[in-house]
């Protein structure tokens, strides 16, 4: 009796057989696990999505709650004024002196040693309404006698800004998805038309397309964002910033579908189709779709953060976001003068939170690049 101690063909094979067997959706996570960048922004993303998501809880404070205003931030310390370790940390709350700044003649503030604040997690503190339907009144940090935690400083109105920024989020993510969300069906559907139909019907819709490309958005923008008296519900100015950017920002998405739908009509499969009677709809929506969209969610990913960018410019000038919302931009407008810059820069935080971002969504869209490319 004899044994082979040779591996067999098939066992030697069977790591390139599973990888041959492997999806194409497993084939571009596994391109994508390899590039670091894609990677730190997908986790950078879903980062954001959870701080959109949990804001209410993962803020200290009540971000419409006032108190002394232009506060500089807390610092945590492990030690008391003594220098003596203390666990858990804690914080020292600013309050306003008499004295007056001889500059701005505002009160002088400072933290008041005298009475330290106890920091833990899980506290309780304002209350609010988890996925706007769970009462609850926990809170991830904050100080555990339940008085407000200014770690990022107050705004003029004494509100705090962290709190601020992390339900800003929520505003500025969901104008990017929704705005972005719109241009890629409307961009996608018609530069698939175009290039399928050609003829007449491509040029007027390319005429129309470079007519759009053609205008300057950003005086287009404000122009078309002034138009809405004041005292118009904040629900009705949002929805018209929307729509605003939207019917603006389709055309360069189409523009690129265009081009890549006119390569694929030409591929033996799509003439195939044409062959046995296949109708246009099915040939546009079952052939050509599934190959451009590779080309699509990266546009999608490269296309979210010029979106957040142009809203927080926006929110800056007074024309996207109105109060009660918050949002990045609308926090920004504290920020309009050097004075204010300068005495009290903490008010830049909402900047931080639009490069991280920026950053992440286009970290990942050069990851998805790199992984859905099989060049």
């Amino acid at each position: 009796m004899t044994i082979d101690t040779h591996p067999t063909v098939e066992a030697a094979s069977a790591p390139e057989e599973r990888h041959h067997n492997e999806s194409y959706s497993a084939l571009v996570w596994r391109r994508l696990k390899r590039s670091f960048t894609g990677m730190m922004g997908l986790v950078l993303v879903c980062l954001l999505v959870v701080i959109a998501v949990f804001a209410d809880f993962l803020s200290p404070v009540d971000p419409k709650a006032t108190g002394v205003a232009f506060a500089p931030p807390q610092s945590i310390s492990f030690t008391d004024r003594d220098g003596n370790f203390v666990f858990p940390p804690r914080s020292y709350p600013i309050r306003e002196t008499e004295e007056l700044d001889p500059v701005t003649f505002q009160p002088v503030v400072g933290p008041d040693y005298e009475n330290p604040q106890v920091l833990g997690f899980f506290v309780e503190g304002a209350p609010y309404r988890l996925f706007g339907l769970i009462p609850a009144k926990r809170h991830l940090f904050g100080a555990a006698d339940g008085t407000p935690v200014h770690l990022l400083g107050t705004d003029k109105f004494g509100r705090d800004v962290l709190s601020r920024a992390l339900h800003g989020s929520r505003i500025s993510l969901m104008i990017a998805l929704i705005v972005v969300f719109i241009v890629t069906v409307v961009g996608t559907t018609i530069g698939m038309m175009s290039g399928y139909f050609g003829g007449r019907f491509d040029t007027w819709t390319q005429r129309f397309v470079e007519l759009i490309l053609a205008f300057p958005q950003l005086p287009l923008y404000l122009a078309l964002a002034s138009l809405i008296p004041v005292t118009a519900p904040t629900n009705i100015f949002l929805a018209f910033v929307i729509v605003v950017m939207s019917a603006l920002g389709w055309a360069q998405m189409s523009r690129e579908v265009r081009g890549k739908t006119l390569a694929l009509a030409s591929i033996d499969y799509v003439r195939a189709a044409m062959a046995i009677g296949a109708t246009d709809r099915r040939i546009i929506f079952q052939h050509i779709l599934p190959n451009v969209m590779s080309h699509v969610i990266v546009a999608v990913t490269l296309a979210i953060p010029t979106v957040v960018l142009l809203e927080s410019f926006l929110g800056f000038l007074g024309f996207a976001v109105k109060p009660p919302l918050i949002s990045w931009g609308l926090m920004l407008q504290d920020t309009a003068n050097y004075s204010v810059i300068g005495s009290y820069p903490w008010l830049l935080a909402p900047v931080g939170f639009v490069l991280i971002t920026v950053f992440a969504f286009n970290a990942l869209g050069d990851g998805l690049r790199d992984a859905i490319d099989p060049y």
